[in-house]
């Protein structure tokens, strides 16, 4: 109908039937923002809280927390009521406030930071290596995510590790026989002349440069050791039987330093095994160990299962070793000894590695232990 033909009333009754129907469009609207907003909050919730990645909303300077999700309190051992309203600096997340400031600093620059290298503390202060990046969800909160990479970072150490006793081993393949050739003959011949009378008088020398090839010639055979195609010969049979036949000659090493060795063996399956491979690791942490002592001291040797795992061990009461040093363990030529070659420790990873074992090693004040983790 047209509005010229209406009369006031009906006019007046169509236009409040158009505000009516104005009001429930509105109406309706309203309730499908409302209905994407809720879909959007709980969307993001549950991206939130099931997230792999260890996630918190705090303030914009990271001086209050406001949010965590699951991954988070599961990484680091809180509570959820133990972190929210507090800072991570009070609960001693970090482990360098330096990476904090810096992190925070490219946040307010650009408004995120995308993968930065940090280490936080968990609530046992073991050390979490992470990847993290934040970005600003509105102008008074951040969303900070990280993923956990400190294995990553230990697996590839490790791997680090093994190319380079890889390439050293391989080079001691290639030129150590090499090496030995000449020296046995500059040896031979110094025998020869020593026993001549026109050359008497330089008896001592000559019996110093034989004792310097013999050192060198010492050296040569440890560094042949690295190599990783050395041919093995496994059998199967027990640890505890190769550590007792050796037992006499570590307890005379003990015994002239005045330190004591005592023996924990329990019952072990016979794995196969390289006797002069694994006497070789014993005889070398053994006595790495009575050198990292004072008198008094004692040296356990233990072996045990753990799950699939036959373990051996080896625990001195020394003063630990420095975490520089530690960082760097079983690597070829490292040595805190002053006539030491920093290769006894380098064989030991590398007889482990050809026994498809691991070595990790525990350390403190206290003293150090090492343990060796052979597949059973």
């Amino acid at each position: 109908m047209n509005y010229f033909d209406m009369t006031k009333d009906q006019l007046i009754n169509e236009l409040l039937e158009k505000d009516k129907q104005i009001e429930r469009d509105l109406f309706e609207r309203k309730k499908a923002e409302e209905t994407l907003i809720r879909l959007a909050d709980e969307r993001f919730c549950k991206a939130f809280n099931f997230n792999p990645a260890a996630m918190t909303i705090s303030t914009i300077n990271i001086d209050e927390i406001i949010y965590v999700n699951k991954c988070f309190l599961d990484r680091h051992g809180y509570t959820r009521d133990e972190v929210i309203g507090r800072s991570a600096v009070d609960l001693g997340f970090w482990f360098d406030l330096s990476e904090r400031d810096k992190f925070i600093g490219e946040i307010k620059k650009k408004g995120y930071a995308k993968n930065h290298e940090v280490k936080f503390y968990n609530k046992s202060s073991d050390v979490i290596t992470a990847l993290a990046s934040g970005v600003v969800i509105d102008k008074d909160c951040v969303l900070i995510a990280s993923n956990d990479i400190t294995e990553l970072r230990h697996y590839q150490k490790e791997m680090a590790r093994l190319d380079r006793l890889n390439l050293i081993g391989e080079i001691a393949a290639g030129i150590g026989h090499e090496i030995r050739n000449p020296m046995t003959t500059v040896r031979g011949l110094l025998q020869l002349f020593i026993n001549k009378d026109k050359f008497s008088s330089e008896k001592k020398c000559f019996e110093l440069m034989i004792s310097e090839l013999d050192r060198a010639n010492e050296i040569i055979t440890e560094f042949l050791s690295l190599s990783k195609n050395k041919a093995v010969e496994q059998r199967v049979q027990n640890l505890n039987s190769i550590i007792r036949a050796i037992s006499p000659l570590l307890t005379a090493d003990s015994a002239v330093a005045d330190k004591h060795i005592v023996l924990e063996l329990f019952d072990i399956p016979d794995i196969p095994l390289d006797e002069k491979e694994i006497r070789q690791l014993v005889f070398n942490m053994v006595r790495n160990g009575l050198e990292a002592m004072e008198p008094g001291g004692t040296l356990t040797i233990k072996t045990c299962t753990e799950g699939s795992e036959l373990v051996l061990s080896v625990r001195d009461q020394g003063r630990g070793i420095k975490k520089a040093v530690l960082d760097k363990i079983g690597t070829p030529f490292l040595t805190t000894k002053e006539n030491g070659t920093g290769l006894g420790l380098a064989i030991c990873f590398s007889i482990a590695d050809r026994h498809n074992a691991k070595i990790n090693v525990e350390t403190g004040p206290a003293g150090t232990t090492f343990y060796v983790r052979f597949k059973i």
